[in-house]
């Protein structure tokens, strides 16, 4: 059990130094208005971040509204560093966040179809706004890059050239249909 706690505590120094650092890089979006609530407040940002992630947890869990802070947390950000990918020159930030829009919505899709999920899982709010920050982390394998590489990518190879095929079918019925109106 005391290596497990050695263990949790070394994964929580290791994750906090990670955050430490990439919010003290001022190349991210978010480096101005920490310096700013830092200057005002005088509190260090790693604990304005804490103490905000903590507060979203809450939020999460009992507040009023929740549908739409996990639906901010989950576009907001992305769809920001998204843009930056676009804009930049390398083409890997493009794949990442292609792949990260991929598996939002298949998962915005299965959750259209499960609505009563929402109302049967605890804490779904903050299970689901979990589930969207592990697929967006700034890592290698982070969530979507995983489910993209597990299980969408082998779906589509295997069924890409049927789905193909209908949509082009689709496309000739659609324009044989408007040439004769």
């Amino acid at each position: 059990m005391a290596a497990q706690y050695t263990q949790l505590q070394q994964w929580f120094g290791q994750y906090k130094q990670t955050i430490t650092r990439s919010l003290h890089d001022t190349n991210k979006p978010w480096a101005k208005v920490l310096d700013i609530v830092e200057e005002r407040t005088s509190v260090d940002r790693v604990n304005i971040f804490f103490g905000a992630a903590g507060f979203c947890v809450l939020y999460l869990i009992f507040g009023y509204g929740a549908q739409l802070l996990c639906n901010i947390i989950g576009v907001l950000y992305p769809a920001y560093i998204s843009i930056h990918a676009i804009e930049s020159s390398t083409k890997q930030d493009d794949t990442k966040w292609l792949i990260y829009w991929v598996t939002f919505g298949i998962f915005t899709v299965i959750e259209f179809f499960s609505g009563v999920l929402t109302h049967i899982i605890p804490f779904y709010w903050l299970l689901k706004c979990a589930f969207l920050i592990w697929c967006m982390l700034p890592t290698e394998q982070n969530g979507s890059t995983i489910i993209y590489h597990k299980l969408v990518r082998p779906y589509f190879l295997k069924h890409h050239q049927s789905v193909d095929k209908l949509i082009d079918d689709g496309m000739k019925k659609a324009t044989n249909v408007l040439k004769h109106d």
